[in-house]
């Protein structure tokens, strides 16, 4: 019976994650408040918090509080130096050298849990009612595939180039609409990628992703290219 009600909270904590938009940092409300907003004990609330961390879909941080994702490695102090040095086409050429090697990887390494979190994420890609939880998915799904890859190393140079990602002052690439649309590019595209993973296909895994991220490249260069000719009509 107990068993049945913590996975009652844990059920409960997901869909409210699922509808919530979040604030940047992912930050969730005080334990205090999540109880009456979901109608649960405090040690249902824990057992279900506890469940999604170790999931690695949350992490907590001793007084600061509980928020949504993966924990973030220790970022250097240069972080942020890098950043400033950077911009988001040399991010996203540096995830293009780096992130089809992952896939290749993944698709040798990935276990039956990160397909099934990859299919979750693609799930609440197409579900996200605002850019947020677009993003906060979109976030999750490519750093599976740096999990699933199986090599310590490259999911710590991915956690790196993502804190860099974080850093830089990006342009939002959006139309007008609150929420993605039902053709958004980037739902077929995380499709193509998965599949080629769960069928342990490297190769096409591989070019799914960096196929992914050169359109994301060639939206980004015409976005600044649109913002520069719109400037230079201000100061004609």
């Amino acid at each position: 019976m107990q068993t049945k009600v913590a996975e009652g909270a844990l059920i409960q904590l997901r869909a409210w994650l699922a509808q919530r938009d979040l604030p940047e940092d992912g930050r969730l409300p005080p334990e205090r408040e999540l109880i009456e907003i979901l109608g649960v004990t405090r040690g249902e609330l824990r057992k279900a918090l506890a469940a999604l961390e170790n999931n690695g879909e949350l992490w907590r941080h001793v007084g600061k509080g509980t928020f949504i994702g993966v924990k973030p490695v220790d970022e250097p102090t240069n972080i942020s130096l890098v950043a400033e040095k950077s911009n988001p086409l040399d991010v996203t050429q540096a995830r293009i050298l780096i992130e089809p090697v992952l896939c290749r990887e993944a698709a040798i390494n990935a276990t039956g849990v990160h397909i099934d979190d990859m299919n979750r994420c693609l799930q609440a890609q197409r579900e996200a009612k605002t850019w947020r939880q677009y993003e906060n998915a979109d976030n999750r799904f490519h750093r599976i595939i740096a999990e699933a890859s199986g090599n310590v190393v490259l999911l710590a140079l991915f956690d790196q180039l993502n804190a860099i990602r974080r850093t830089v002052v990006w342009g939002r690439l959006r139309d007008e609409s609150s929420s993605p649309p039902a053709n958004h590019h980037s739902f077929h595209q995380h499709d193509n990628i998965a599949i080629a993973i769960r069928e342990r296909d490297q190769e096409t895994a591989a070019e799914a992703m960096w196929l992914h991220l050169k359109q994301v490249g060639e939206r980004l260069t015409s976005h600044h290219a649109g913002r520069k000719m719109s400037a230079s009509r201000y100061t004609k």
